[in-house]
């Protein structure tokens, strides 16, 4: 029933493969190169790819039917499957906004730098979370700022 996508080893994969196997962003070279820019590029358009695989997934066992369980239990079961699966969806529906915004942001020439500081944020982080906006510490300090803000 849960159509999942691809894990992150399997999107980090494809787009390795779509560069030449042999290419891994490296501290070794300029920052946000033109290889480097392409392999985050291709990145997340695999992971977006993923993501629309998956939804059309959850879509087409959607319209297969109805959930049809005799027993009242299997039935509950199946339907709180179903609801985490489409949270699970509308979240990766909110993430494909953030890798728009990210493919924007590498046509812009403004991809791989803090939003708040302007500093590069990291060639792991963004490995890790290429839709990052923010350095580790900047990020953290946001974080810091809502939370006093909610406490008061």
């Amino acid at each position: 029933m849960t159509a999942a996508a691809r894990k992150d080893s399997e999107v980090l994969e494809a787009a390795q493969l779509a560069l030449g196997r042999d290419y891994v962003p490296s501290d070794d070279e300029p920052y946000m190169n033109s290889n480097q820019q392409e392999y985050f590029r291709i990145l997340l358009l695999e992971w977006k790819r993923s993501i629309h695989d998956a939804a059309d997934a959850t879509l087409q066992s959607l319209q297969d039917g109805p959930i049809r369980e005799p027993d009242l239990n299997d039935r509950a079961s199946s339907e709180t499957d179903w609801g985490i699966e489409l949270r699970t969806r509308d979240r990766q529906r909110k993430l494909i906004a953030k890798i728009d915004a990210a493919l924007r942001r590498i046509d812009e020439g403004e991809y791989g730098y803090c939003d708040k500081t302007g500093e590069p944020i990291g060639l792991r982080r963004l490995i890790a979370r290429p839709v990052a906006t923010m350095t580790v510490e900047a990020q953290e300090a946001h974080e810091r700022r809502e939370k006093v803000s909610r406490d008061t």
